[in-house]
Formats: C-alpha cells, structure tokens, sequence
C-alpha cells in the first residue's frame, strides 16, 4: 500500500490557527488543540495583521481570534480573514464579556465566542463544533 493511500484513509484533522497577543494564552490554547488527535495547529499570530496573512497561506478550519488584539478591532480582523479565506469559522475568544466588541465581531461573521477559561474538551468540542457549522455558544450576550 502506498503512503498516499494511507494518508486518504486517515481522517482530516481540523486545522487551527490562534490568534492572541499574549504569548502565554498561545500556548497554552496551542496545548489544548495539541491534546486532541483531530485537532492541528497551523498557525499562531500576535496580531491581526499577522493573523490575516497567516490565514491566506495556512488555510485554517477554524480561527481562535483575541477580540482585541493591538493592532487593529477584533471585528476588522474577522471581515479581513472572510476576505483572503472565506471557509474559516472563526470563534471569538475574550477574558470576560465585553459587549461592544463581541456584539461588532459577531456582526462582522464570527461563528460565536468563548471566555477564555474555557477548559481544554470545552474548548476542542467548541472547535469540532464551529468546524461543523454548529457552533453552540458558551455564554450568551444579553438581549440589545
């Protein structure tokens, strides 16, 4: 059997690209997508900027976005990843609800947001989910 037919009987993992301004939440969310068989991290970036060219050539599945990172709005950091790769799902993530930004990001196609407490099944089921199209949110924002 060649390696490509392995390869084709292999499940595709879902790829993750983390995008987070703090180098000790890259990690340790690039350690929960780690912990997890289905699970690849394509990519990590420090800021929007870097985050939107990494989209463009790592193609991921699914974003973990900082709603605010230092170079420009969590939600102009969505709308720019729709436009350079549409098919990515990307899932907010937040030290604690802050209403304005989550309400523009999730305005600007965000597939929804997690706190970042999240443990490392919420976070993986949160990822398989949004992969999904399903996106089931942690918290819900109040009512505008």
């Amino acid at each position: 059997m060649a390696v490509s037919d392995l390869d084709a009987s292999m499940p595709r993992r879902i790829r993750v690209l983390i995008a987070d301004d703090n180098v000790g939440v890259r990690q340790a969310l690039a350690m929960c997508v780690a912990a997890y068989d289905d699970l690849r991290l394509v990519g990590e970036a420090a800021s929007g900027d870097e985050a939107i060219r990494q989209c463009a050539s790592a193609h991921p599945d699914v974003v973990l976005l900082d709603v605010s990172l230092p170079d420009m709005p969590g939600a102009s950091v969505t709308r720019a990843i729709h436009n350079v790769w549409s098919p990515a799902s990307i899932i907010a993530m937040c030290t604690f609800q802050e209403e304005k930004p989550l309400r523009e990001i999730l305005q600007a196609k965000a597939i929804g947001y997690l706190l970042k407490n999240v443990s490392a099944d919420q976070l993986a089921q949160a990822i398989r989910s949004a992969h999904a199209g399903h996106f089931e949110p942690q918290v819900e924002l109040p009512p505008a």
